[in-house]
């Protein structure tokens, strides 16, 4: 046998031993929960893990950042995820996911359904439709649905009502998909980009709203994150998705402020890069 032969077989042996002991400490590694805040400027995007390796993908950026850093979060060999969200087809949530959709197969895709008629809006169109071929299930999001992976429970709390197929002329922020996701006792609110008005509606339809942690709506926009909101949830820790330079000022003060108020402990994508939490559904760590 030759040289190079019996090197080749080696490596290829050396290889099967890596993938085999990773496997062995995968089965044996305690069952955590994880949330991983990207930072892809400003925009929105979160990498959920979870403890039966689900992999749910909410928004994805303004660009390839959020592909980039799943990348790194996910096995090279991995191109499958279960679940994607889209919170509303805005370019800070939804350009990102045009290059994800490229690149992964997905099970099942979550949004409003609204109409828009902008490039990036025909693009999304045409990323699901190409996903619905392989066999996506598309699912348009609607105040009450429960989707449960493993031991993980996602709620839908809004919108509050079906916006399927309608175009709104001004802004698609207060038709986002609001979700609680839920670990044990452990809980995280994602809230796109709605505004203190759709924030009043929330906590006027009763909805246990409490959480562990709030991602912060619109980046930190004044307009959101109201003092009524903020009683209701009482979280313990924000997240704020923001890009360093960004031309609205945001955070805003008026938000940071209202944060300190209620003794909430703040996150900054802009300041911390990713923020990531783990959660063995009774006690949550900040890595």
């Amino acid at each position: 046998m030759s040289k190079k032969i019996i090197l080749f077989v080696a490596g290829f042996l050396f290889v099967l031993n890596i993938f085999a002991w990773q496997e062995v400490f995968s089965l044996n590694s305690p069952h955590y929960l994880k949330v991983d805040f990207l930072d892809v400027g400003q925009g929105d995007s979160t990498f959920i893990q979870t403890p039966e390796n689900h992999q749910i993908l909410i928004d994805g950026g303004p660009d390839e950042s959020a592909l980039q850093e799943i990348s790194l979060l996910m096995p090279f060999w991995d191109k499958d995820l279960d679940l994607v969200i889209l919170t509303h087809p805005e370019a800070d949530h939804m350009q990102g996911l045009l290059d994800i959709l490229q690149r992964y197969k997905v099970d099942y895709i979550l949004w409003s359904g609204i109409k828009k008629t902008t490039p990036d809006y025909q693009a999304w169109i045409s990323a699901i439709e190409r996903q619905k071929k392989m066999g996506a299930k598309i699912i348009v999001a609607e105040a009450g649905q429960e989707i449960k992976l493993g031991k993980v429970l996602i709620n839908v709390i809004s919108p509050l009502e079906n916006v399927e197929d309608k175009e709104f002329k001004n802004t698609s922020n207060d038709t986002c998909i609001v979700a609680k996701l839920i670990y044990g006792e452990n809980s995280f609110l994602f809230t796109g980009d709605i505004s203190a008005k759709t924030e009043k509606e929330l906590v006027s339809s009763r909805e246990n709203i409490y959480v562990d942690v709030l991602k912060v709506a619109h980046h930190g926009s004044k307009y959101s994150t109201s003092d009524l909101f903020l009683a209701a949830l009482e979280p313990k820790i924000a997240v704020i998705s923001v890009g360093a330079k960004n031309t609205y000022g945001h955070p805003t003060p008026e938000v940071l402020q209202r944060l300190d108020k209620f003794g909430i402990k703040v996150e900054r994508t802009d300041t911390n890069g990713n923020v990531d939490f783990v959660s063995d559904g009774n006690k949550l760590y900040a890595q």
